[in-house]
């Protein structure tokens, strides 16, 4: 259990540094914001990327689901971590669900969800699942 959750520490980290850095305005990995929306965001019609507050939105997110991750078994603990688990496999799902392809079509976007990004989201809330219910 100590390895699965030292693995999604890290995950959620990187996510949530990546996520902090769009929020001050630095376009990483990819410098150039107009293929770093194709990449990352993959809404038609759309040319920026999201601005400070909802980028600080998820890395709050992400801080919390990963302080969860080492609280002590508790109630708070449980609702947060199986709530994360929650969203993380919705969002997994939807990388491969009909309605999500309309609605973010762009390519890399397209091809990188279905990929990388749903993958991951899916190992993410499988790994808070079995923490949360592994009692660790």
């Amino acid at each position: 259990m100590m390895i699965l959750a030292l693995l999604l520490s890290v995950v959620l980290g990187v996510v949530a540094v990546i996520h902090a850095a769009w929020g001050f305005g630095i376009w990483v990995p990819i410098r150039n914001e107009d293929a770093l929306v194709r990449a990352a965001v993959g809404a038609a019609g759309v040319t920026r990327m999201p601005g400070p507050i909802p980028c600080f939105l998820v890395v709050a997110g992400l801080l919390v689901v990963l302080g969860a991750i080492w609280m002590q078994s508790g109630v708070l603990r449980g609702i947060v971590l199986w709530a994360a688990a929650v969203v993380f496999l919705g969002r997994g799902a939807m990388a491969y669900a009909r309605f999500w392809r309309k609605m973010a079509p762009v390519e890399p976007f397209a091809t990188y969800d279905r990929r990388y990004y749903g993958p991951l989201s899916l190992v993410v809330g499988v790994g808070l699942l079995v923490i949360v219910s592994g009692g660790f």
